[in-house]
């Protein structure tokens, strides 16, 4: 089998885990690092192609990724110690700032 379909198949076994952790999971911060998975398996897709191709847009591609994945994870975790500090949990079933 060659290199890049077993990376394509780790790329989706990851964003399966990682969909899976999402749909499954009632706490935030899991949610959360359930979704940076799912950015890091296509990540991983995208230099799999890359290789493949053999060109280097897909790696520049996954950089500006990471880059802005490093600022959503900075904004998110604020927003979860914002939550935390103002209703106690970070349980997402309770969570209904939302509503009316």
């Amino acid at each position: 089998m060659h290199s890049h379909v077993v990376v394509l198949f780790l790329s989706a076994f990851l964003f399966s885990i990682g969909a899976i952790g999402v749909l499954v999971r009632k706490n935030a911060i899991i949610v959360f690092m359930c979704i940076e998975l799912m950015f890091n398996a296509a990540n991983l897709a995208l230099v799999g192609y890359s290789h493949f191709l053999k060109s280097i847009d897909g790696v520049m591609l996954v950089l500006f990724v990471l880059a802005v994945a490093a600022a959503e994870a900075g904004v998110g975790l604020a927003l979860f110690v914002l939550l935390f500090r103002n209703k106690g949990t970070i349980d997402v079933d309770k969570l209904n700032i939302l509503k009316w």
